[in-house]
């Protein structure tokens, strides 16, 4: 589910997906592969309205910035714009990390058939 996302000037440059654990929201990736720019502009229009003030996944900040210096530590969050988690995305990946992330995500695009309370954890391709 889409918790939140990061702005490139009027486009989105990746969105923050997660899944529920326990009714708990955990963060999982940052997401920037399979969006064209026209669909950047588009999905940041239509989640704009979904605007909370606050970071509703559990489990940030990180504590740091990860190997590939991906990880959403403190100071990363300052630009990251918070959403009330409503949206469900289709992200392809290849694997879970050791710290429960997603390796190499890619966007796959919006679901409508599934409620945002219904996203947990999968494997790949499910």
């Amino acid at each position: 589910m889409i918790g939140g996302y990061i702005s490139n000037g009027n486009l989105l440059d990746s969105i923050l997906v997660g899944y529920n654990d326990d009714r708990e929201l955990m963060y999982a990736a940052s997401v920037r592969a399979g969006m064209a720019p026209e669909l950047r502009r588009a999905l940041r229009a239509h989640l704009e309205a979904l605007s909370n003030a606050r970071c509703p996944f559990v489990n940030l900040p990180d504590g740091g910035d990860g190997r590939w210096s991906e990880g959403l530590t403190a100071a990363k969050m300052f630009i990251c714009r918070w959403l009330e988690p409503l949206k469900v995305a289709r992200i392809e990946f290849l694997e879970w990390t050791p710290d429960n992330r997603l390796r190499h995500p890619r966007f796959a695009g919006i679901r409508a058939d599934k409620d945002a309370r219904e996203v947990i954890r999968e494997d790949p391709g499910g």
